[in-house]
């Protein structure tokens, strides 16, 4: 019966967790895609002080804003290719939608 080698990772600082947060928001990874890329390097957020979205807060635009707009641009691109996708074009009224409102929510913060 093989037997798997657990790793014992020694637990990072809160600085060097931060510091490999923004390091991984360097590389275009959203807030989601860092988390599981610290799950692989068996690293886990719950175990520090700030959220890996409060770190990018601090340090970059509030995530989730950044993430719809590139959706956006994503949308906005694909119509402009497509002229007659109706779907696409709502899609871009909702995504527009979406930011104005989340906009809105994160001034009142």
């Amino acid at each position: 019966m093989p037997t798997k080698n657990k790793e014992k990772s020694k637990r990072l600082t809160q600085e060097e967790f931060e510091k490999k947060v923004l390091d991984l928001a360097d590389k275009n990874l959203t807030s989601e895609k860092i988390g599981e890329e610290l799950k692989k390097q068996n690293i886990h957020s719950k175990e520090y002080k700030k959220k890996i979205s409060q770190i990018l807060g601090d340090k970059y635009i509030i995530p989730d804003l950044k993430n719809i707009e590139t959706k956006l641009e994503k949308v906005k691109k694909h119509s402009e290719k497509n002229k007659k996708d109706k779907r696409a074009k709502r899609e871009r009224v909702r995504i527009a939608a979406q930011l104005r409102r989340a906009k809105k929510y994160f001034k009142k913060l």
